[in-house]
């Protein structure tokens, strides 16, 4: 996919984990895993915006176009 999700790396710059995250943004591990992973297909806007205030970032800090990632 083209899209790469920095999730991994933001919450490294912020020292939080997925558990502190998955409670400030109210999402379940599994679907954090699964962005955090870059194995998903899409994201709704409310959950762009709660990982941007929960991390103090803007998104795209979160996502980014990659063209090699998309052979």
């Amino acid at each position: 996919m083209a899209i790469v999700v920095n999730l991994d790396v933001m919450m490294a710059k912020r020292k939080m984990s997925l558990n502190e995250l998955s409670e400030k943004v109210n999402l379940s591990l599994s679907n954090l895993s699964i962005l955090k992973t870059g194995k998903a297909k899409a994201i709704r806007f409310s959950t762009l915006e709660a990982l941007c205030e929960a991390l103090d970032c803007q998104p795209g800090e979160l996502l980014e176009y990659s063209k090699d990632s998309a052979l």
